[in-house]
């Protein structure tokens, strides 16, 4: 056989390669018409006021250093996304390995003898060369729709990872709000319990000048013990917060404390607004890429089961040569092509069911693909009416606030003249503390609120920085 014969096989194999087909579905993704997503959200007014937010760094837009700094951190840093990033990786190296099936595999080996002569004769030196090679004709495409169907698992796996920057980001300034919440009701607390330190006082020099009796005093110590005994527990939410942000950030609990010092309020949601289209939602959200990836995954392996029902072709050679120099090895290289062909012929119906049941995966990818693509409206839509709610509820709150605070300051006022009895001023206090424990927390509603909202429209992940370990070696 020619030296040339390897070349004239992979030309061969090429030809018959390019006139074979692929069997089973060409996929197309769903189209907007096709999904029936709205034009516009029910709970939007379809009018901008001011300046967007820019969804790729949305904690920007809160003007907090602070929290610009861990959710920045927390990108760089965060376990969830190094183990997300090592699965990106895995996918690629398997779609090359599936990409590699598609070649012809070609081994070589070689061998070289010394034979020692006598007195009489020289030494004889003798080399082998030799080269296996095999290939199985794709004639039917089913190791291309593998091919395809890994090509689509690695993208949904970078979906997966863009789905996890956008949860860390969101995760992080959702805990950052709820350490900044447990500081500004402690903050409160600490200033009712001073304001009730006082009116104990009062209380004890009325009831020593026999103006009011024993019961006043103990129930204004009872008000003072109950707000004493709320300390605890926000000193534990606030421990709390802490020690999760600083797993977000990949760090050990408490690493992250003195980020949070000295105590200050949560930073107000931003006015400007975010861009809230349907169609824009379903494109920028990683678990919609996800699932959509996923489809085209199941689709393609309709073919890959397809394929099992057709004829396989598979060439293999063996070429070999001896010569007495290595560079005359190959000189007069002999061999064999042996071309063999295998095809199902009785199976039970294994192979028909197999392709009737990846029929039906597929048909609940795509079902739950759609499911999907709802979810993430109604989500986008319950988060505009949170935020629209929450706005409402803050400036409610802060209108009952400064009116508690007015009543309770009177109340003092004419506890000391005499001219109400101590449960007005009770009252008045009590009212006071859940008035201002209330706006606090509908602050940190508000911004939450505002979090939820750019989660929900697929932000957060944009500028969000690869991670080592997708390219890791």
């Amino acid at each position: 056989m020619s030296r040339y014969a390897p070349i004239s096989l992979a030309a061969s194999c090429s030809a018959v390669l390019l006139a074979g087909c692929a069997v089973g579905p060409d996929y197309r993704s769903p189209t907007i018409a096709q999904l029936n997503i709205p034009e516009r959200f029910a709970a939007s007014t379809g009018q901008s006021a001011g300046a967007e937010v820019d969804l790729a760094l949305w904690w920007r837009a809160f003007d907090d250093p602070t929290l610009s700094e861990l959710v920045d951190r927390g990108l760089r840093a965060n376990l969830d996304i190094d183990e997300a990033g090592s699965r990106v990786r895995k996918a690629r190296a398997d779609l090359r390995s599936a990409r590699g099936a598609l070649l012809p595999s070609l081994d070589v080996s070689g061998s070289a003898t010394r034979e020692v002569g006598d007195t009489t004769s020289a030494s004889r030196a003798s080399f082998q060369t030799g080269f296996d090679a095999s290939y199985e004709v794709d004639l039917f495409g089913g190791r291309r729709r593998s091919a395809e169907a890994y090509r689509a698992t690695a993208e949904g796996t970078e979906a997966s990872l863009r789905s996890a920057q956008l949860t860390v980001a969101s995760e992080i300034a959702l805990n950052y709000f709820d350490a900044r919440e447990a500081q500004a009701r402690l903050r409160i607390a600490q200033d009712t319990l001073t304001a009730l330190d006082d009116t104990v006082e009062i209380v004890s020099w009325r009831l020593q000048a026999g103006l009011v009796s024993a019961l006043d005093l103990e129930e204004a110590r009872q008000l003072q013990a109950q707000t004493a005994a709320t300390v605890p527990t926000l000193q534990s939410n606030y421990g709390k917060a802490a020690n999760r942000l600083a797993v977000l950030l990949g760090a050990a609990p408490g690493s992250v404390t003195a980020l949070l010092e000295p105590a200050r309020d949560a930073p107000a949601a931003p006015k400007a607004q975010a861009s809230a289209i349907p169609a824009d939602v379903v494109r920028r959200r990683p678990d919609v890429a996800l699932a959509e990836r996923t489809l085209a995954a199941e689709t393609a392996r309709i073919g890959v089961e397809k394929a099992q029902l057709y004829p396989a072709l598979t060439l293999s050679g063996a070429f070999s040569d001896t010569g007495g120099t290595l560079g005359k090895a190959t000189d007069d290289l002999a061999g064999a092509l042996v071309a063999g062909i295998t095809a199902p012929i009785f199976h039970g119906g294994q192979i028909h069911a197999q392709v009737e049941a990846q029929r039906a995966t597929t048909a609940a990818a795509l079902a739950s693909y759609r499911s999907t693509v709802l979810t993430a409206l109604e989500e986008a839509e319950n988060a505009l009416v949170g935020v629209s709610t929450a706005d409402r509820r803050e400036r409610a709150l802060a209108a009952a606030e400064s009116a508690a605070q007015s009543a309770a300051e009177i109340a003092r006022v004419r506890y000391r003249s005499g001219l109400i009895d101590f449960q007005s001023l009770l009252e008045s206090e009590r009212t006071l503390l859940s008035s201002r424990d209330s706006l606090a927390s509908a602050r940190v509603a508000r911004s939450t609120s505002a979090v939820q909202l750019y989660k929900a429209l697929g932000g957060g992940w944009q500028a969000a920085p690869q991670p080592p370990s997708v390219s890791a070696r």
